[in-house]
């Protein structure tokens, strides 16, 4: 007789159960030469900003917000101001390593200072931008970003598939 861990085990041969990460799970059916994905679902796993390659490949990145001028606005409106006890986007710029004279020089342009160090930053994810929003103690920004990625980015259809290099 078999145990209930043998039977689970055959049942995921037989079905081609797939973990690709372990992150996400792909159950899929092997035949007539293919492979048909079913389904993809989170595993609890990994952390929520987990850096292994597959979740990278589903987060979404600064590159990504920088397409929705409504939340640009509001993240300009939130950091380009200069207080003594709020930090800014000269704070977070200088944690990701930009150096004093370039902190100075944005400053001067014409252009937000928020939107060039975004820009600069295009290629990280807004997962790390929310992880400088908690170590600066700024909730305000952490909220419109966190509601960004679980209302706007699912709906633009890309938070389920893979990005292309």
């Amino acid at each position: 007789m078999h145990s209930l861990g043998d039977r689970e085990s055959q049942k995921e041969r037989k079905t081609g159960f797939i973990k690709s990460c372990h992150r996400f799970r792909k159950a899929a059916i092997l035949g007539h030469k293919e492979e048909h994905v079913i389904d993809i679902s989170k595993d609890a796993s990994c952390a929520e900003n987990c850096t292994c390659s597959s979740c990278l490949l589903l987060a979404p990145t600064i590159s990504d917000l920088l397409n929705d001028q409504d939340l640009l606005d509001v993240i300009r409106i939130k950091l380009d101001p200069c207080h003594p006890t709020v930090k800014n986007w000269r704070n977070f710029a200088s944690k990701w390593g930009m150096p004093y004279d370039e902190l100075c020089f944005l400053e001067q342009r014409p252009q937000s200072p928020t939107l060039e160090f975004l820009l600069r930053n295009s290629q990280r994810t807004v997962g790390q931008l929310m992880e400088l929003c908690r170590l600066y103690h700024r909730a305000d920004v952490e909220k419109v970003l966190r509601r960004w990625v679980d209302e706007e980015w699912p709906r633009r259809g890309r938070g389920e598939h893979p990005r292309n290099f």
